[in-house]
Order: C-alpha cells, then sequence, then structure tokens
C-alpha cells in the first residue's frame, strides 16, 4: 500500500495531532505491514504482540492511541480496552479484526471504541479513524490536565475554607455562614477573600462553577464534615 499524500503533506495536523499509534496484534505480520503503513503516513508507531506487552510498556502517560486486534491470546481486544479505561491514561481504542461481529461491534463501540474495522478496510477509512482518535485524546489529556490543575488549587484550601466554599456554592449570605459555622463576619469575609484568591476566581458563579466541575463535594472526606 502506497503512503497516503494528504497525511504527509499535513504538517499543521502532525503538529496538532501528536501522539504515538500504538499497534497490539499477535499476528506478525499483520502487525509488521500495519505499523509500515502508518509510519509511512507520517505516525509514530509502537507495536507489541499481545495486550499484557502494551498495558506493561515503560510510558504509561504518552499520548496517542490505540489499534488493536480482538481476538488474542491472553487478554483479547475488549478485556484490553476495559483495562485501559482503568488507567490514567485510557488511550482512545480502534478496533481491527477478521472475525467481527455486530453483536461485539456493539459492545465495543458501547465502552467507547473510536472505531471497529476489518483489517481489510480501506488505508483511508484506518487513517480517517487514527485522526479521530489523535484528535479524542488530545482533548480528553486537555481536560485531564485542567482537573489536575484544579485539584491542586482546591488542595491549598484548609478545612474551614471548604466549609466556607459549601456555604457560598448553596447560596447562603455572608451572616447566614458566620451563624451556621459560629465564626465572626470578618472571619468570613477572610475566608471568601482566600478562596477566591487560591481558586483564582472572581465571582461567585465561577466558584460555584469550579467546584461543580472538579467534584470536590463529591468526595465523602470533604462532604460530610461540609454538610
Amino acid at each position: 500500500m502506497k503512503p497516503d499524500s494528504k497525511r504527509m503533506s499535513s504538517s499543521t495536523a502532525t503538529q496538532t495531532l501528536s501522539g504515538t499509534i500504538f499497534i497490539v496484534d499477535d499476528d506478525a505480520s499483520f502487525l509488521k505491514s500495519l505499523s509500515r503503513l502508518l509510519r509511512a503516513g507520517g505516525y509514530t508507531v509502537q507495536t507489541f504482540d499481545s495486550a499484557k506487552g502494551f498495558l506493561e510498556r515503560p510510558d504509561q502517560e504518552a499520548p496517542g492511541c490505540v489499534v488493536a486486534d480482538l481476538q488474542m491470546p491472553g487478554l483479547n481486544g475488549l478485556e484490553l480496552q476495559e483495562a485501559l479505561e482503568k488507567t490514567s491514561n485510557p488511550l482512545p481504542v480502534i478496533f481491527m479484526t477478521g472475525q467481527g461481529d455486530i453483536p461485539t461491534t456493539v459492545r465495543a463501540m458501547r465502552r467507547g471504541a473510536e472505531d471497529f474495522l476489518t483489517k481489510l478496510a480501506p488505508k483511508a477509512d484506518l487513517f480517517e479513524a487514527v485522526e479521530r482518535a489523535l484528535r479524542r485524546n488530545t482533548g480528553a489529556e486537555q481536560q485531564r490536565r485542567r482537573q489536575r490543575q484544579l485539584q491542586s488549587r482546591f488542595a491549598e484550601l484548609s478545612a474551614r475554607e471548604l466549609e466556607v466554599l459549601d456555604q457560598v456554592v448553596r447560596g447562603r449570605m455572608n451572616k447566614e455562614i458566620a451563624a451556621d459555622l459560629n465564626i465572626s463576619l470578618r472571619t468570613v469575609k477572610l475566608h471568601r477573600t482566600n478562596l477566591t484568591r487560591k481558586l483564582k476566581v472572581q465571582s461567585v458563579a465561577e466558584l460555584t462553577r469550579l467546584a461543580e466541575e472538579t467534584g470536590v463535594f463529591k468526595s465523602a472526606g470533604l462532604s460530610k464534615a461540609a454538610r
């Protein structure tokens, strides 16, 4: 198969959609031919002959996507997908198989697979699926990075500041917060100033949005004391 000239000429796509294509297949000949095709298309590729080998790779946080066979010895493709979902870097999965069926396809897609292709699918379909998977991974990684940043901000809050925050996002007035927490009005105002400074927000609406986005009060360790 010839390299995809559109992919190779698109430097913008290559720079934006960075990441490694991890191919997982126990068929050595298919593994070799598919890796050659993707490398010729301008992608960075790593190959693994088993799901276990892929899951034990050194760089667990590398961005990219997975192209996996469905039927493999040991962990099969669906089991690989399930195991990957439990990691801190749940890469999008594209299944390629010669033995697919409709129920299996439906199950894979419901679990979040990016695509389900036969091994005889046109290379254009594969490249399109890979591009979608890389875009999806880029967006997911940006969201995870934002979550980590927000969580680090919330980690700076004291227990009392969390209690005040809980009251604020529930729409309580300063006087009500002071009475509920048995603290002075001045102390409430001080805590609210600390909240806006530490969380880098300017309004109650922003405080509420961040609290909802991070799910800070869904944690039993925080919410039970605060509520």
